[in-house]
């Protein structure tokens, strides 16, 4: 009998894992990514869909047009032509360019998923320490909650070209959460709520909680509840990118380091390689999936988290903080202080602005535009 949960760290243990699913896939496969390149490892994927396509499985492939705004037009033609279905989703205009679908997902035979932060693209393969960026995924095979799945990517996919159902597709947004209550069947097919307002619910109660984000920028009320768990004599520790792909990213987090710091959360940063790992872990409740802690994930990008309540899952997740852990450095309240500048605190303010303020404006207006 198979493990129902297995983590996955890394590219050299996250593709390998999915291409074997879908070269064993008979009936079905669905991969929905945010971004894929036309790499040595997009090209793997490729030609494993299209082999899958050729001996009859049924395929699917949703990729957003804006996160895979690289990959040629005619890439996946000889998929289509073997039977396949492929759909960029929310094609791009000037008033569209940013509303994104940013789940990853992969489901084969209704049997097996994979849920995580990982794309498809050569920067992810390796082992996150010597090469590869780093990053977190999760291998499904428990049966209620990979249905759960399926059936989400089945609606993400109906909506992909869609204009003109602006509310279909917020409530779509809004629910993206799965809760598992292992062993026994706990999922909600999409009606768990609101990621942030269930983190908030979860920080409420946690004694010790455990992040690692890629991009941090959680809004006030979250922030907030963070600092609550440390004044009240829990532990918070923040794993944040050393080293990232989204500099105004990593400045808009850093003008948060001061307060958060002085509320006793422990920050630290990854420095090996770039940091893309989502995973938090507020004892006993586990998440993990496509979502940062930031403005993007909690308020305006198309999400996919898993919710897990037991013991062995947190027990992993705990097991994969601890080995980020020992390759990251922790930021000191003082030495932090004396280190910065009128320069660099200007920057980090701007940046915070430019994130929280005017990329929500531009993001929803274009998300209610009907053009």
């Amino acid at each position: 009998m198979s493990v129902p949960f297995e983590w996955l760290c890394a590219g050299q243990e996250i593709f390998p894992a999915m291409l074997d699913a879908i070269a064993d896939a008979r009936d079905s496969v669905c991969l929905e990514m945010y971004i894929y390149t036309d790499g040595q490892v997009g090209r793997l994927f490729a030609n494993a869909l299209l082999a899958a396509a050729k001996r009859g499985v049924r395929v699917s492939v949703l990729i957003d047009a804006f996160g895979s705004w690289s990959l040629p037009e005619n890439y996946f033609a000889p998929l289509i032509a073997a039977g396949a279905r492929v759909r960029r989703f929310n094609r791009l205009t000037f008033w569209r360019f940013a509303v994104r679908d940013h789940r990853k997902l992969l489901v084969c035979d209704g049997r097996v998923a994979f849920v995580g932060g990982f794309n498809i693209s050569d920067e992810y393969n390796g082992d996150g320490i010597t090469s590869g960026w780093r990053d977190v995924g999760l291998r499904v095979e428990h049966r209620e909650l990979v249905a759960s799945l399926a059936v989400s990517f089945d609606k993400i996919f109906s909506l992909a070209d869609s204009r003109n159902r602006p509310l279909k597709r917020f409530l779509l947004r809004r629910h993206n959460v799965f809760q598992c209550d292992v062993p026994q069947t706990g999922h909600s097919d999409l009606k768990a709520g609101s990621f942030k307002k269930l983190l908030r619910r979860d920080f409420a109660a946690a004694k010790d909680v455990l992040i690692v984000s890629a991009y941090f920028l959680p809004t006030y009320r979250m922030r907030r509840a963070l600092m609550r768990v440390a004044r009240r004599g829990g532990r918070v520790r923040l794993i944040l990118a050393g080293r990232s792909d989204v500099y105004l990213s990593q400045l808009a987090a850093r003008n948060l380091y001061p307060r958060l710091l002085q509320a006793g959360v422990e920050i630290y940063e990854y420095e090996p390689q770039i940091l893309h790992a989502k995973l938090i872990c507020a004892d006993p409740v586990t998440y993990v999936g496509s979502a940062n802690l930031d403005i993007r994930s909690l308020r305006l990008n198309y999400e996919l988290i898993v919710r897990f309540r037991d013991k062995s899952i947190t027990a992993g997740a705990k097991e994969i903080f601890e080995e980020i852990l020992k390759h990251s450095r922790r930021i000191e309240p003082e030495a932090w202080r004396q280190k910065q500048n009128w320069w660099q605190r200007w920057k980090y303010r701007w940046a915070n602005f430019l994130l929280t303020r005017v990329d929500p404006f531009v993001s929803l207006r274009q998300f209610r535009t009907k053009k």
